[in-house]
């Protein structure tokens, strides 16, 4: 298992202590000394397998997780690393470090281990603040795959442009197969790096795109060249991700009917939209944590509902994306009945200033609650549905920790939390 060891403390304080200028002029030096450090102690190995990389705004988790499912029954033995968790072969454990894609020395450890375990895939979620600081790097990647891009992650990067920067980076450095969202508005800034394949898919546009579609409540549904994809995952976004998968997949050989089968073999997928109960009130456990994804979330379970839509969330602390706060409040005003805004991750940051900022985006304060206690509002949420009504609960997913105060992470799941507010 990969845990946060001694070192990620030491760095915790050093980045407290050292003047910010400092740390900033040695970073670059630091993060590429530590990325091919971390890949030479354990003997690239990334060079014995093939290393597929997902990157984009949206999405990444969800098409690691189809992929891997994909790669699986087409009898590969894989390894996946992202948001989700760690998978090596048939052993799985949790993602504790609140990081989707882990630092060098862990992750070149993880790659190594894979391939002495005789992984032939190993399916990585590449994340923008993991290309910043260069965990990329010593990484020999086979297939890179873009999802999509929106505004995200503004402070870490300073601009959209450098945000775009960084996504594009691994197009940069994988020079053997791209897969690409054609129909996303920033396709052709990934289209423009060489590679030996390029692949494109879309609902509409693109090498693998269905000639018809449809997303209903429960369950999503295609049909490519003839071969009829049923999916257990609502939500046109997730028909999107299926799409992905099968074109990376592609790559490698996986016929369209394999990919078929393995998608429909799928029933859910942790803290991604997941339905914790549908009846006599639907209650749903989302990940999203950017405003695109929370809008997408919401319009989707309200089409469905025929009474209220009940929403709890928050926002994550640590001084990052603060811009998003306001946007958060302003899509569950436009589209919540009820509001419940609570903790999510504060790290250092004061609760209250975080919630205040997302009530900047709320006009409506008579159906607006704040219960600080994220326990406590989830079961708040329960208590005040209704039958017909829909209670969402975002911003944390599957994850199994909280990030608080003083660096500390309490043991957190909004899954067995609402299981016991049930009970």
């Amino acid at each position: 298992m990969i845990k946060e060891g001694p070192l990620d403390k030491i760095l915790y304080y050093i980045k407290r202590v050292i003047p910010r200028p400092v740390f900033e002029f040695f970073q670059p030096m630091y993060h590429r000394t530590l990325a091919y450090g971390g890949a030479l102690r354990y003997g690239f190995p990334s060079h014995g397998m093939k290393v597929i990389g997902v990157t984009g705004t949206k999405g990444k988790s969800t098409t690691v997780f189809l992929i891997t499912k994909i790669l699986e029954g087409a009898g590969k033995k894989v390894a996946a690393i992202g948001s989700l968790g760690f998978k090596m072969g048939k052993k799985e454990w949790p993602n504790t470090l609140k990081m989707t894609m882990p630092g060098r020395f862990r992750l070149q450890k993880f790659l190594n281990e894979a391939c002495r375990a005789g992984c032939e895939f190993v399916v990585l979620e590449v994340t923008s603040e993991g290309i910043k600081q260069m965990r990329h790097l010593g990484i020999k990647f086979d297939t890179a795959v873009f999802t999509n891009i929106h505004r995200e992650h503004l402070e870490t990067h300073g601009s959209f442009e450098s945000y775009l920067k960084a996504k594009q980076e691994l197009f940069r450095v994988c020079g053997k197969n791209h897969v690409i969202n054609v129909e996303d508005p920033n396709a052709e800034e990934f289209l423009k790096f060489n590679a030996d394949k390029k692949l494109t898919f879309g609902l509409k546009e693109g090498d693998v795109h269905p000639g018809s579609y449809k997303a209903v409540s429960d369950h999503s549904e295609f049909i490519i060249l003839g071969e009829q994809v049923m999916l257990s995952l609502a939500g046109q976004f997730n028909i999107y991700n299926a799409l992905a998968a099968i074109a990376t997949t592609s790559v490698y050989d996986i016929t369209l009917h394999q990919a078929a089968e393995a998608l429909a073999a799928i029933t859910a997928i942790p803290g991604r939209m997941e339905f914790i109960q549908r009846e006599p009130f639907s209650i749903v456990v989302d990940y999203a944590h950017t405003p695109d994804s929370l809008r997408v979330v919401y319009e989707e379970i309200k089409k469905h509902t025929t009474g209220r839509l009940i929403v709890v969330f928050g926002s994550c602390g640590g001084g990052r994306d603060k811009w998003k706060r306001p946007e958060f409040g302003k899509i569950a005003d436009e589209l919540a009945d009820e509001i419940i805004l609570t903790n999510e991750d504060p790290y250092e940051e004061d609760p209250m200033a975080i919630i205040e900022e997302i009530k900047v985006g709320i006009g409506r304060t008579d159906k607006l609650q704040v219960i600080l206690d994220r326990k406590e509002a989830i079961s708040a949420a329960i208590k005040m549905a209704a039958p017909g009504d829909s209670v969402v609960i975002t911003g944390k997913g599957s994850e199994i920790s909280m990030a608080v105060a003083g660096n500390k992470k309490i043991p957190w799941s909004d899954k067995e939390i609402v299981k016991e507010a049930l009970n």
